[in-house]
């Protein structure tokens, strides 16, 4: 999916793109959320997952680029193994499969939705920068929309042949990052992450319920 932001001034709105299933019990999330800023400071790019109800996974990087000037590229690998947010086919975000620790792994059928919403009480600045409607309207643009996967004809009931190494996805190619993903995914985590759940949220202080973190 390819994104252009809302280049007004978008302090405290949210443009979302995501994957997402809230049904028969089970909630479960793969979260791109652009956090609105005033013109001229940055927009963050927070990442959340959410496994079994359970999220406040979220990350957040400073993007190398203007996201309002120009469309950039994001898309999402979820296989089996690893579940992996791509932002112009760079890795930003591996989340593995740890269900052997008991960890949640999202492995249901999820649904595509994109939205633009009022996220005044927490995405900027902590709450602290309002959206201001006399700068409206805001516009998120989408492009290029494309999914590479398995077709199921039931949230309830999940194709199982989505499991199969027919798809190139669930080849073992996809189960870990190639050497130069693995490169540019650490340069990530060194130089853009300003936040990680694991280390300044609920992976400290509640250890037992975030075991990915340990």
């Amino acid at each position: 999916m390819k994104i252009k932001l809302p280049a007004n001034d978008s302090g405290g709105l949210v443009t979302a793109f995501y994957l997402y299933r809230n049904e028969s019990g089970v909630h479960d999330e793969l979260d791109f959320e652009f956090l609105g800023n005033r013109p001229g400071k940055p927009i963050a790019l927070q990442t959340n997952i959410f496994t079994n109800g359970v999220g406040s996974r979220e990350q957040r990087i400073k993007l190398w680029f203007d996201p309002t000037a120009d469309f950039h590229y994001y898309k999402i690998l979820w296989n089996q193994h690893q579940i992996v947010f791509f932002v112009d086919n760079i890795p930003i975000r591996v989340f593995k499969n740890n269900m052997i620790k008991g960890v949640g792994y999202p492995n249901s059928t999820m649904q595509v939705v994109v939205s633009l919403w009022d996220g005044s009480n927490w995405a900027t600045d902590g709450g602290q920068v309002k959206a201001d409607y006399t700068h409206g309207p805001f516009e998120a643009y989408f492009q290029d929309f494309n999914i590479n996967g398995c077709h199921s004809s039931s949230l309830s009931m999940p194709n199982i042949k989505c499991l199969s190494q027919d798809y190139r996805w669930n080849s073992k190619t996809y189960w870990t990052l190639k050497p130069n993903q693995q490169k540019a995914y650490e340069l990530i985590k060194e130089k853009r992450m300003t936040y990680d759940y694991c280390t300044d949220g609920v992976g400290m202080t509640r250890p037992d319920d975030y075991k990915e973190c340990h």
